[in-house]
């Protein structure tokens, strides 16, 4: 006879066997609210805990898919308000002011995760749900439990937000795409004497998971670079610009990646996460064409 353990496994089994086509979205929805593909699979999980207890109390099984994001949406409000994060009341921006309906923009769908955060998690929330998941304004309505009106002002204003914010983000990549090409261009010629110029006298570095330096002591945290075959190439990081570290001139994934904030054209502050290379696995990174 099976055991409570074993029945409670099993059932377990069959629900994430029942969500996993839908799960992916799940997380989209999450990771975009939060900024974060790590905070959001948290939230997916919570969803998802939440989701399986509420069905071994209930008789039926409401339609799977909208009482999912229903509740993936109210984790996700618990998840920013617990954290402290701003911008986090559902009625910010919400009125019901009627708005003609918009086409989806496929700008907001490469919008990068970040820039989202912009927003208000009204807006937020209408615009993930309707531009990026594709969901229909009645269903955006129903996640968010508001009205459809209220919903179409949502999106008129986010979409307009997000797209001042992406044209205000294309301006400053320009700079910092040139700054970290004459970082990776020094650092490739194996030019120190110009790399270590570029760094501020109080630079910040941080070695994740192993040590952080500031000052002069950064200077150092070249040496070791000097014995290896890394080769630097620019990349869009989950939306951000950054570097990504390849072990040597033939290969074809990066090892790690390597953040950089600038200040009065100086390197401000270098976080290097060689020390947890895994991070490289399933990173969303875009490999950037060379400068002519």
């Amino acid at each position: 006879m099976p055991q409570p353990v074993e029945i409670l496994a099993g059932a377990r089994e069959q629900f994430l066997a029942l969500v996993e086509d839908v799960r992916p979205e799940l997380h989209r929805y999450c990771a975009r609210l939060t900024g974060s593909v790590i905070e959001g699979e948290d939230i997916v999980q919570d969803t998802l805990a939440k989701a399986f207890y509420a069905l071994s109390l209930a008789s039926d099984v409401p339609p799977l898919r909208p009482w999912l994001f229903r509740i993936a949406h109210n984790a996700a409000i618990d998840f920013l308000r617990s954290h402290g994060r701003k911008m986090t009341d559902a009625s910010d921006e919400l009125d019901a002011r009627p708005a003609d309906d918009l086409p989806a923009d496929p700008a907001i769908m490469r919008a990068a995760l970040a820039k989202f955060l912009a927003l208000p998690l009204a807006q937020r929330s209408a615009v993930i749900l309707k531009d990026v998941l594709g969901h229909s304004v009645e269903e955006v309505a129903a996640t968010m439990d508001s009205t459809v009106p209220a919903v179409k002002s949502a999106l008129v204003r986010g979409r307009t937000a997000l797209r001042d914010a992406q044209e205000q983000a294309v301006a400053a990549d320009v700079t910092a795409r040139a700054q970290l090409d004459a970082y990776a261009r020094l650092f490739n010629a194996r030019n120190w004497d110009g790399v270590r110029a570029l760094v501020a006298e109080d630079c910040r570095l941080d070695l994740v998971a192993k040590s952080q330096r500031r000052g002069k002591a950064v200077g150092a945290y070249f040496g070791r670079y000097e014995k290896e075959a890394i080769r630097l190439a620019v990349v869009r990081l989950e939306g951000q610009l950054a570097l990504a570290a390849f072990d040597g001139p033939d290969a074809k994934a990066p090892r790690y990646f390597i953040l950089i904030d600038w200040r009065d054209g100086k390197v401000d502050a270098i976080r290097d996460f060689r020390y947890v290379s895994y991070i490289a696995t399933d990173a969303a990174y875009e490999l950037l064409p060379r400068p002519a």
